[in-house]
């Protein structure tokens, strides 16, 4: 099976997923378990020594809780709409090699804007009834000031240019913020949304220096791996090396091409209008430029967004074909199902499954 056929099955799979979650509702049972729980989001792009720290970090604080990892996702799409290294299952296997207790599978990132995922975030983080949160972040005086605030439960809002006080609608910060820090804001931002008590449950710990996940996949994929490994943990490389001799990796470069181009020819207007992230003037263009024969042809008509990350999340969109009024009831259930994508042994899965008894849990296989 070629790497573009391996895209496309697990696409299909997918979405047969993701529309059978829309027809379930959550459950709401007291836990049985006193058991503390933490809950890291990280999309483990590769699992390098930068994740590794945050998260020996974050146990030396609660060293008897248990480590839950949620790992997106669905389609396999980062948030930046880009296509994963290799699948959830090996991203999963790594996070489970260097010490997570418990695996669970996020929300289908690519093919959602920032602020929905994260509210899907938000929700599966109040779904395990969350003690700790874990978050690397970039340190500095202006962002130490929003963490403070973070810490006692207040929400702060990312605007343009500015970051502002959910509660009194203070101004507290002028500028951008480089991404951990950005998803930190927004994470707390969704967080007081959904009404989820955060106070003192933040774990932040500042990001050490030297390592890159961009700059390991560029190696990879190049084929230089040797030049990346000092920023890897021995257990990723085992398992990255094993994906590549079995033609499972590198992935990020491999989208289901075919399909994107004859969705992009053949799609009527309405088609286009309802699938997720698509705005109008790309629409426009892609009726007014068709045929296309190269996906280059399809990027070039992609109108600029409001994030970087727009063209690609286009290009995920036109990829999967979600339909976005079933994008928005899937993140009004979420997480509909907890699905276990990897767990340490039956002792912590049976204490997870105490902790949680309150949702509807699937372990997958």
């Amino acid at each position: 099976m070629s790497s573009e056929e391996f895209v496309k099955s697990f696409i299909a799979r997918d979405k047969k997923v993701f529309l059978s979650d829309l027809r379930i509702r959550p459950q709401f049972i007291e836990s049985t378990s006193d058991v503390e729980l933490l809950a890291d989001f990280t999309e483990y792009n590769p699992l390098h020594k930068g994740h590794l720290h945050c998260f020996s970090e974050a146990k030396k604080n609660v060293p008897n809780g248990i480590f839950v990892a949620v790992v997106p996702g669905p389609f396999e799409r980062s948030g930046r709409g880009i296509p994963y290294i290799m699948t959830r299952e090996a991203r999963t296997e790594a996070a489970i090699a260097v010490g997570a207790d418990v695996v669970v599978e996020g929300p289908p990132m690519g093919i959602m804007g920032s602020g929905q995922y994260s509210l899907c975030l938000a929700r599966m983080f109040q779904a395990l009834d969350a003690d700790y949160i874990p978050r690397g972040y970039k340190p500095s005086p202006e962002f130490d000031i929003i963490l403070d605030r973070i810490r006692k439960g207040v929400g702060v809002a990312p605007k343009p240019y500015r970051m502002v006080d959910m509660e009194t609608g203070d101004v507290i910060l002028k500028g951008k913020l480089n991404e951990d820090n950005y998803v930190i804001v927004s994470l707390s931002k969704s967080l007081t949304k959904i009404g989820f008590n955060f106070q003192d449950k933040f774990i932040f710990i500042p990001r050490i220096e030297g390592v890159s996940g961009t700059v390991i996949r560029e190696a990879i994929v190049s084929g230089v791996f040797e030049s990346a490994k000092d920023m890897l943990p021995s257990e990723t490389i085992e398992v990255l090396r094993r994906e590549i001799d079995h033609g499972r990796a590198p992935l990020n470069t491999v989208r289901d091409v075919e399909g994107i181009i004859q969705t992009a020819n053949n799609s009527t207007v309405p088609d286009l209008k309802s699938f997720s992230v698509i705005d109008e003037r790309t629409i426009e263009n892609l009726i007014q430029k068709r045929p296309f024969t190269t996906i280059q042809e399809i990027e070039e008509c992609i109108a600029r967004g409001f994030s970087r990350h727009h063209r690609q999340r286009v290009l995920s969109s036109l990829e999967v074909r979600v339909d976005r009024d079933d994008l928005s009831r899937y993140i009004e259930n979420y997480p509909s199902t907890i699905r276990i994508l990897n767990y340490k042994n039956k002792e912590v899965l049976r204490e997870f499954k105490k902790r949680i008894v309150h949702r509807r849990l699937e372990i997958c296989q």
